[in-house]
C-alpha cells in the first residue's frame, strides 16, 4: 500500500518545518494546499512536530501557515478547511491510553525509568494527548515523524526508531520507500538519504556499514553506475551544483589508478576517512577538511579506508581544450 495523498504532502512539510527553513516550508504548504491537503491536517501535523523539534520551530511554521492562508484567501484560491479533532470522552485516561498506543508503536512495553517525567511526558502528552487527536491517523503521524526526523542530523537511532514505529502503526514497507523519493523531488536530498539508510537497516537488515546511510549534510546521491567498472566496491554520486560532485566510497571502495589530462582535479574531503596515492609516493590520508590537488598528468587513486565509509567533492580547474580522463588498472 502507497502512501496516501494526504501523507505524501504531509512528508515535504515535516522535513522543512524541522530544517526551520521557512521559505521552503511555504513553498511546500501552497503546494500541498493545491493537492487537497486541508488546514486541519496541515495545523495537526505542525502542532504534533513541537515534541520533536521544539516550540520555537512549531510556532514558526504554523505563523508561516496562517501567512500562507492569509495571501491565499486575498489571491482567491480554494483551501480546504478539513475537520477538526473530535472531543475526547470525559472518562478518557492519557496515562493509561497513551501507553497503550506506545506499546504498539514500541512493539513492546517501553518504561523510561531513568528519567521519570520524561516518561510521563512521553506517555500521557504526546502519545496520549496528541495521539488521542483524530484528525490525523497513526500512520499519518509517523510519516510526519519520520520525515522530520530525517531533517534532523545526529538522530539517526531515533529515525530507526520512527521506521519502526511507522511499520507497527500501520505504514507499510512500499509507502515507507516512497519518502524519500518525495523529499528527493522536494529538493531535500540530504533528508532522503538518511530515511534511505534507516529503511535500509531496519527493513532489509543491512548491518551498519553496508547500508548508504549519510556521513554529512552532502547528498549521497545515486550508484555511480556509468563508472562501476573503475571502482572496487560501491560508490554513488551526487551533483551538487557549479561543476563540483560529491563522491561517497563504501568501506573499502577505491577507483581504479587513473590519469587526468589536461586538467587539475581538485579533491575535498568532507566526511569519513580515506586515502588518495600518486604513483611512486606514499598514500595520503582523507579526513574532513583535507583539500589535495591532483596535478595534471599524474596517475593516481582514492577511495575510502577499509573499515570507514568516506565522501570527497570533486571538481576540475585550470582546464584545457579536449581534457580527459584515462583508466587504468585497479590498485592492488
Amino acid at each position: 500500500m502507497k502512501l496516501t495523498r494526504q501523507q505524501e504532502a504531509l512528508v515535504c512539510i515535516a522535513a522543512t518545518e524541522a530544517r526551520g527553513d521557512l521559505s521552503a516550508l511555504r513553498q511546500h504548504l501552497n503546494t500541498a494546499l493545491d493537492a487537497g491537503l486541508t488546514v486541519s491536517e496541515a495545523k495537526e501535523a505542525l502542532s504534533q512536530l513541537y515534541a520533536y523539534t521544539g516550540f520555537p520551530r512549531s510556532l514558526n511554521a504554523l505563523g508561516t501557515l496562517q501567512a500562507v492562508l492569509k495571501e491565499r484567501e486575498e489571491r482567491g484560491l480554494k483551501t480546504e478547511a478539513g475537520r477538526e479533532a473530535d472531543a475526547l470522552p470525559a472518562s478518557y485516561d492519557a496515562l493509561r491510553d497513551g501507553t497503550a498506543v506506545q506499546t504498539r508503536l514500541t512493539g513492546q512495553p517501553f518504561d523510561y525509568t531513568f528519567a521519570a517525567q520524561t516518561d510521563y511526558y512521553l506517555k500521557a502528552h504526546l502519545f496520549g494527548d496528541i495521539f488521542a487527536r483524530n484528525n490525523l491517523t497513526f500512520a499519518d503521524r509517523e510519516v510526519v515523524t519520520v520525515s522530520a526526523i530525517a531533517a534532523l542530523p545526529g538522530c539517526a537511532p531515533q529515525l530507526q526508531a520512527h521506521v519502526r514505529g511507522a511499520l507497527n502503526m500501520g505504514v507499510s514497507a512500499e509507502a515507507l520507500r516512497q519518502i524519500p523519493d518525495v523529499l528527493s523531488r522536494g529538493g531535500l536530498t540530504a533528508e532522503a538519504d538518511r530515511v534511505r539508510g534507516a529503511i535500509a537497516q531496519v527493513v532489509d537488515g543491512a548491518k551498519e556499514q553496508d547500508a548508504p546511510v549519510p556521513l554529512s549534510d552532502w547528498p549521497i546521491g545515486v550508484p555511480n553506475d556509468a563508472y562501476a567498472q573503475y571502482f572496487s566496491g560501491q560508490s554513488y554520486v551526487a551533483d551538487v551544483g557549479g561543476g563540483v560532485v560529491n563522491v561517497t566510497f563504501e568501506p573499502g571502495c577505491r577507483n581504479n589508478w587513473h590519469v587526468h589530462h589536461g586538467a587539475v582535479q581538485v579533491l575535498i574531503c568532507v566526511a569519513g576517512r580515506g586515502w588518495y596515492q600518486e604513483w611512486g609516493k606514499e598514500p595520503v590520508e582523507l579526513k574532513p577538511g583535507v583539500v589535495v590537488a591532483v596535478p595534471e598528468g599524474v596517475k593516481h587513486w582514492h577511495g575510502a579506508a577499509a573499515d570507514s565509509w568516506m565522501q570527497h567533492l570533486t571538481y576540475h580547474r585550470d582546464a584545457q581544450p579536449g581534457a580527459s580522463n584515462e583508466w587504468l588498472e585497479p590498485v592492488e
